[in-house]
């Protein structure tokens, strides 16, 4: 059974920095590209970064980019997300996703960021 389960978030102070994880189990890691979403209340669903296969390519929203490092370590079956000058406004459920078509997501991890 695919499972991703994240870990990492809470609360902190603005300009602080949280790293998050997401084990993956149950599909061959390595070949799959990875991706963290966040979503905070009344708003859309965001994509935050995303990492290849290989954890050579990478994108970041233009939110974050600057701020967030994606990285990965296959033979963890780990992505991360460290998360660095946190914002209020970085506020949000923070959400691990497997970077195919096949919808397979965590449950997620809150991130407070407070001012």
């Amino acid at each position: 059974q695919v499972q991703l389960v994240e870990s990492g978030g809470g609360l902190v102070h603005s300009g602080g920095s949280l790293r998050l994880s997401c084990v993956a189990s149950g599909f061959t890691f390595s070949i799959y590209a990875m991706n963290w979403y966040r979503q905070a209340p009344g708003k859309d669903r965001e994509l935050v970064a995303r990492i290849g296969s290989s954890g050579v390519i990478t994108y970041y929203g233009d939110s974050v980019r600057g701020r967030f490092t994606i990285s990965r370590d296959n033979a963890r079956n780990t992505v991360y997300l460290q998360m660095d000058s946190l914002k209020p406004e970085d506020t949000a459920v923070y959400i691990c996703n497997r970077g195919d078509s096949y919808g397979y997501w965590g449950q997620g991890t809150q991130v407070t960021v407070s001012s």
